[in-house]
């Protein structure tokens, strides 16, 4: 699952992409369906049953939120796989930006219920790569990395920052049902999750008897 405040133009985005209103922003404030679009996403087509396995919830639970997602206009039925005793859902979009200035403003509560369930998700996800790194083969090892790079940034370029990152990840394959038929041997699915993260308690140069600070990049892998 991708989740930005900025979307990237071109039809392409716009195609795979849904852009989160006050509705849907009100329909994924919560963990469960969050996880749920992000797991049809990546593995595809599923039932409640299967999903509510993966998340360790009832599959009532499941079932429940997958209706709510579904209402929304997140997931829908895949009826060429459902029958009468099984209900199939897939996810209706591979990505959802969340770009709107003021929907913030208007839906606080909402907003930080999505982000603190986006924020969750991606905790998991990292700490389940971690659970697997041991047993992943080795070239897939050496090119796993969790970095903290500390910059001292006015607004206007930590947007431009963004915007350079968001450039070097398009020129990369993204993870489609199209691009893995044609992917070369052996590249598998890379997750890239971005934080830029605002640390305004930090003590400034001026707070700082000892004279300026330099900016400096602290990597751990």
């Amino acid at each position: 699952m991708t989740d930005s405040r900025e979307r990237p133009d071109g039809p392409k985005a716009e195609a795979d992409a849904v852009v989160l209103d006050a509705k849907g922003l009100r329909a994924l404030a919560h963990p469960v369906r969050v996880q749920l679009v992000g797991l049809l996403r990546k593995y595809g087509p599923s039932t409640a049953t299967r999903l509510a396995e993966r998340l360790g919830v009832n599959s009532g639970t499941a079932s429940y939120h997958l209706r709510q997602l579904g209402a929304a206009g997140f997931v829908e039925e895949d009826t060429e796989r459902g029958n009468a005793r099984e209900r199939w859902w897939r996810s209706v979009h591979q990505r959802t930006w969340f770009n709107d200035p003021n929907l913030t403003d208007r839906e606080p509560e909402a907003a930080l219920a999505y982000l603190q369930s986006v924020a969750a998700t991606y905790s998991l996800r990292t700490q389940q790569t971690l659970n697997e790194l041991q047993t992943m083969p080795r070239a897939w090892r050496d090119n796993f990395d969790m970095s903290n790079w500390a910059l001292r940034l006015t607004p206007e370029e930590t947007a431009a920052l963004n915007q350079e990152l968001r450039d070097v990840i398009a020129r990369y394959r993204s993870d489609t049902p199209e691009a893995a038929a044609s992917a070369p041997e052996g590249a598998e699915r890379v997750g890239v999750i971005t934080h830029v993260l605002p640390e305004l308690d930090a003590p400034t140069a001026s707070a700082d008897p000892s004279g300026p600070q330099k900016a400096t990049g602290t990597e751990t892998s």
